[in-house]
């Protein structure tokens, strides 16, 4: 895998990271989701650091060596939406040298999921950052884009698709309701700021042991649902039946996530929570 090819793949699993942790769908089963629990759910405002190191139970080419950081700060609530913090910095030890990977996002979304603000910036190797700045809203029966970077320009969408903090509501939802596999399409404003998600998520049983890590062995999270989920990720249209990448994670019925693994395709990074604290929330009636 060559420099740049390995640079963009990080960066752009890097900026999908941030949308699934915090608080990461049109659905492609609608009726699926609209039966998939009647409670709704309430995500929790919080702070989170994950470290990361290289999986080394998958084959990693040209890499030999990885470490890194995750953190980021989920705030807001239901009623006037959420926003988020997100940084991941990746350290690569290739046979080329080593790599520096910086990825950054800033984002809010509405509570009732019609519109998005987002801003994404990575870096590798300390060249100049590929910035993508804009805003999506629903718009009918799909949405539209105006970007201000990387240039001014608007598009729409015909076909709907959800943003990040709809996507985890709607995960946590077919959980609830037993369901094994959800398949959504996602608009976080990743890469480009034009790219669309077919994801697929597989959800297994509940975990009833608990949790491993420290930050999560607290009474409040002791008994509280959560369920290892997979998400996969394929550019929409492309019709490929390998995805572009997935995440895996135990995901917290808050939202909240531990024991994650990213895999990029020709290499996987695993995250261990070593630092969770929970934030003050508004009540809210929706």
């Amino acid at each position: 895998m060559d420099k740049r090819r390995m640079n963009g793949t990080v960066s752009k699993l890097a900026t999908k990271a941030s949308g699934v942790f915090a608080g990461a769908l049109v659905l492609a089963a609608a009726p699926a989701w609209a039966q998939a629990a009647t409670e709704r759910v309430v995500l929790a405002p919080h702070r989170a650091v994950y470290d990361l190191v290289l999986d080394n139970g998958k084959p990693s080419g040209n890499i030999e060596t990885a470490k890194g950081r995750i953190a980021f700060e989920f705030t807001g609530d239901a009623c006037e939406g959420y926003a988020l913090s997100f940084r991941q910095v990746t350290q690569l030890g290739t046979e080329a040298g080593p790599r520096l990977i910086d990825a950054r996002t800033t984002s809010f979304e509405a509570g009732d999921g019609a519109n998005y603000r987002f801003k994404t910036e990575s870096t590798a190797g300390g060249a100049k950052p590929d910035t993508v700045d804009g805003t999506a809203q629903k718009n009918g029966s799909g949405y539209e884009v105006k970007l201000r970077q990387p240039k001014a320009e608007i598009y729409r969408e015909a076909n709907d698709a959800l943003f990040p903090n709809a996507q985890m509501k709607a995960v946590i939802q077919a959980a609830r309701a037993g369901q094994k596999t959800l398949s959504v399409r996602l608009y976080d404003g990743a890469n480009s700021g034009k790219e669309v998600y077919d994801t697929l998520s597989i959800i297994g049983k509940r975990i009833e042991a608990e949790p491993s890590e420290k930050p999560l062995q607290r009474p409040e999270f002791e008994k509280m649902a959560r369920w290892p989920v997979t998400i996969s990720y394929f550019k929409a249209g492309s019709g490929e039946s390998t995805p572009a990448y997935s995440i895996a994670f135990e995901l917290y019925e808050n939202g909240v996530t531990g024991a994650i693994r990213l895999d990029y395709g020709s290499f996987a990074l695993r995250g261990t929570l070593t630092r969770l604290d929970l934030l003050p929330q508004e009540p809210c009636a929706k």
